[in-house]
């Protein structure tokens, strides 16, 4: 291969050198995936799956696995800080396909960062020793905080947010391993089996519920031109960052099935987790879960929040957003105007919104469109090389899994599934409004 040739004026320009490594994107993938999932929706699959939880996050790991070959294959042909939007644009000639895609790609991650930021003031509050009886100004406080200094991080420089993400995951990853190696040899048999206790049809039903866990790799290519080789470090990064969360999920999934009985799951709820560290870590293992749930939840804000305003500017540069969304700073590449706008809506969402509503709208909107782009990949398949059974089996199990949460929902929550056909006819109507606008401006200007 070549060596890129750069004039002067680029080796001059200040942040050029400033580019992602592997073990930075690595880290971007798998923050963005261990965030508040494993803690949060733990007690949702194991309600589901019962004894089979582990079964539930490993299905749900492989249908990401999947999906992330389409992402590799199209991140590396269309190498754009749009990820998802730019791939739909490329594969679809109607141009609100694309638009739509990205308005849920937004809101869905808003509301992730949401779900973060409320599960980073529940398990601050729990560290502090305030637990559930905390006052709930502490919570909304804490949430709040965690936005806002991740806010500052992104704004400061790209190193500074890869360079953190990687301590911060490095942290969580060593403690949920302490936690499961040494929970697995405290393992009762005895509530691991039968395995299918809840029949096979719960395996799926958990991994559709738990999907969202998964959801932060796609915003690995959205950082493709930001990051050392992408040409090799794109596509390790995606499946290095999956397998690495794949397994920690099940091995930990497996530790608390196994050291937790359904009822005491149930009880305990959000800090399920952290007392099935209790049998054989005491109450410092209460507080080192607690502590990987910070790093988690933390590490979480930071990739989605990096993501999801490199998606906002390139939405703005092809005119989906207003064009302030496209502002950057004018001695690097830092997109201030998307990163204030994001987190400031995530603080709206954390404070005012329902978060039960917003958890399922994620997992449904990210269920959605890894089925768009793994439907854009068998598309585009002859241009990006892909085998067409690689995207036929992703959208196989999206769809799958999107139609089991539909199913879910209508049985359990049908308030839910009422907020969630809400907010995407918002989307939509927002999208069809937004480029109806962009053409009245057009014709006005030609008539002036």
């Amino acid at each position: 291969m070549n060596p890129k040739i750069h004039t002067s004026h680029e080796k001059m320009k200040p942040g050029h050198n400033e580019k992602l490594t592997l073990k930075e994107v690595v880290a971007m993938g798998v923050g963005g995936m261990i965030g508040g999932g494993i803690f949060s929706v733990l007690g949702l699959a194991i309600a589901q799956a019962g004894h089979a939880a582990p079964l539930a996050f490993a299905l749900g790991g492989m249908i990401a696995l999947i999906t992330g070959m389409a992402y590799a294959r199209l991140g590396l042909k269309f190498q754009s800080d749009g990820g998802s939007f730019t791939y739909l644009e490329k594969a679809f000639r109607q141009p609100n396909v694309a638009g739509i895609g990205g308005w849920l790609l937004l809101a869905g991650y808003i509301g992730t960062l949401g779900l973060y930021a409320y599960t980073f003031g529940t398990y601050g509050s729990a560290v502090l020793g305030l637990g559930e009886q905390a006052n709930p100004l502490v919570h909304h406080l804490l949430a709040s905080f965690v936005l806002l200094i991740f806010l500052a991080i992104n704004l400061y420089g790209i190193k500074a947010s890869g360079s953190t993400e990687l301590l911060i995951v490095t942290v969580k990853v060593l403690i949920l391993s302490l936690f499961a190696v040494i929970g697995l040899f405290f393992v009762q048999t005895n509530l691991l089996l039968p395995v299918f206790d809840r029949g096979q049809l719960g395996v799926l039903m958990g991994a559709a519920l738990i999907f969202v866990a998964y959801e932060g790799f796609e915003l690995i290519p959205n950082a493709v031109n930001e990051m050392v080789d992408p040409e090799h470090n794109l596509t390790r990064g995606i499946f290095w960052s999956i397998g690495i969360t794949l397994a920690i999920y099940v091995l930990v999934s497996l530790v608390a099935v196994g050291n937790l009985t359904p009822e005491e799951i149930n009880r305990y709820g959000e800090y399920a987790l952290a007392v099935a560290a209790k049998p054989f870590l005491g109450q410092a293992g209460f507080l080192l879960i607690g502590l990987a749930a910070l790093f988690s939840t933390a590490s979480a804000i930071n990739a989605t929040l990096f993501g999801t305003a490199r998606l906002g500017k390139a939405m703005a540069k092809e005119k989906e957003l207003p064009e302030a969304f496209a502002f950057v700073r004018c001695n690097s590449n830092i997109p201030w105007f998307s990163l204030s706008v994001i987190t400031l809506l995530s603080l709206a969402f954390v404070n005012f919104g329902d978060l039960t509503i917003i958890a399922s709208f994620s997992s449904s909107s990210f269920l959605l469109i890894f089925f768009s782009i793994n439907l854009s990949a068998w598309r585009l398949r002859q241009h990006i090389g892909i085998p067409p059974w690689y995207p036929l089996l992703g959208m196989l199990g999206t769809l799958a899994a999107w139609l089991t949460l539909m199913a879910y929902l209508w049985q359990t929550s049908r308030e839910s599934l009422a907020w969630i056909g809400f907010g995407y006819g918002i989307v939509v109507v927002a999208e069809l409004l937004f480029s109806h606008r962009r053409i009245i401006g057009k014709l006005h200007k030609q008539d002036l």
